[in-house]
Formats: structure tokens, C-alpha cells, sequence
């Protein structure tokens, strides 16, 4: 079985689909628990690919693959864990600030949050902050993902995090955000909770938002 979860966890890392389909489901015909192989096949091999894409030796079209190597395992198996779905390593709502209609980056971190188990519930472009506002009350997530691309948009982060704070429920999420843009600074100046420069980056924010809300 070792063996097995080692040549899942590379088919991941190769960006191999039918391959990481194929052996998600040997693996269970073997017997192995749906959440064996993810902590043992599947999450080993993206968490690789992550450390290789901040070294540089891994490119976004590689990352893609990837990620879709591991949905493909986790669409598997699905219909074997308890409820139907896996266990979430948290949920997150993402979406374009208002007056920004890219979506492209957004799209990308949506994937690369699913592949490493988040639950995200995705907006679209083009999000008014009363809108997202509705969301946090509606899902309670324990994450807000903002993305702009364009300069003109980057302030409606801030009216965003405003309107969070007019409806009393800043304090219930932690907020991140990210787009070509955005810097480290002009996130702290917005009253955000942190800034990732990539997809890659932002599961590693994510997971350690997420772990700051737990252990409040």
C-alpha cells in the first residue's frame, strides 16, 4: 500500500488525471479509508508541488495539472466519505471587488484552495461589498478572499472591509487578499488579515487564517 500511495502522490505531482483517478480507486478496491489516501496520496504530492512552485522549479501551468490530478482523485472519492464530502480544511468566500471583471487569478486560487481541501463558495467578478457582506452572514466562512487586477478596483477592497465592520461581523472572518496589483503594503493599509502574491501562497495563507480563528 505504500507503494500504491507513493505512485498517487506522483501522479499528482505529474499532473496525470487518469492516473491519479486510476490509482485513488485501486486504492480503495485494496481496502485502504478514503481519508488514508488523502493524507498519504493526494496531499503529499500537492503539497510538494506548492514547495516546488515557491522554488521556482514549478510554473502555474504545471500547478493547474495538478490541482486537476488531484480533484480528479478526490471526485473518487466522493461518494465514499462520510457525507459526501471530505473533510474541509475550512471554508473560504472568494470573489472580484466591484468594477472588476477578471477573474482568471481568482479562478486559479479557487482551485488550488479546493485541491488542498477548502470548502469555497465563489462569487464571481464584479462583487458589490453588500454582497459579500450577505455572504459572511449567510455561510459564516472563516475566510474572505478579495481579488482585484485592476489599480482602480484595488480601493474597493478597503469599502469592502468597511462594510464588514458596519455590519458588526468584521471580527467573524479573517480577510485575504491578492491580484497583480496588490502589495503587502497596500493589504495592510485596506485592514486585511494578510496578502498572497499567488495561488500557492494563498492555501499556506489560508490554512494558517484558518488555524488563527481555531486556536482563538
Amino acid at each position: 500500500m505504500l507503494e500504491l500511495m507513493r505512485q498517487l502522490s506522483q501522479a499528482v505531482i505529474d499532473g496525470d488525471p487518469e492516473t491519479a483517478a486510476r490509482l485513488t480507486q485501486e486504492a480503495l478496491d485494496r481496502q485502504a479509508r478514503p481519508q488514508e489516501i488523502i493524507d498519504n496520496g493526494l496531499m503529499p504530492g500537492m503539497d510538494y508541488v506548492g514547495v516546488q512552485f515557491r522554488k521556482g522549479d514549478m510554473f502555474i501551468p504545471e500547478v493547474l495539472l495538478s490541482a486537476k490530478a488531484m480533484q480528479q482523485g478526490m471526485d473518487v472519492l466522493r461518494p465514499h466519505l462520510v457525507g459526501g464530502s471530505a473533510p474541509s480544511q475550512g471554508s473560504i468566500v472568494l470573489g472580484t471587488v466591484q468594477g472588476d471583471l477578471h477573474d482568471i487569478g481568482k479562478n486559479l486560487v479557487r482551485m488550488m484552495l479546493e485541491a488542498a481541501g477548502f470548502q469555497v463558495i465563489d462569487l464571481g467578478v464584479d462583487v458589490k461589498a453588500e454582497t459579500f457582506v450577505e455572504a459572511i452572514k449567510t455561510h459564516r466562512p472563516h475566510v474572505l478572499g478579495l481579488s482585484a487586477l485592476l489599480t482602480t478596483t484595488m480601493r474597493n477592497m478597503a469599502t469592502v472591509i468597511d462594510s464588514l465592520k458596519e455590519a458588526g461581523i468584521r471580527q467573524a472572518v479573517k480577510v485575504m487578499v491578492g491580484g497583480a496589483p496588490v502589495t503587502a503594503d497596500f493589504a495592510r493599509s485596506t485592514g486585511a488579515d494578510g496578502y498572497a502574491p499567488n495561488a500557492v501562497a494563498a492555501v499556506d495563507l489560508a490554512r494558517s487564517l484558518v488555524a488563527s480563528l481555531v486556536a482563538a
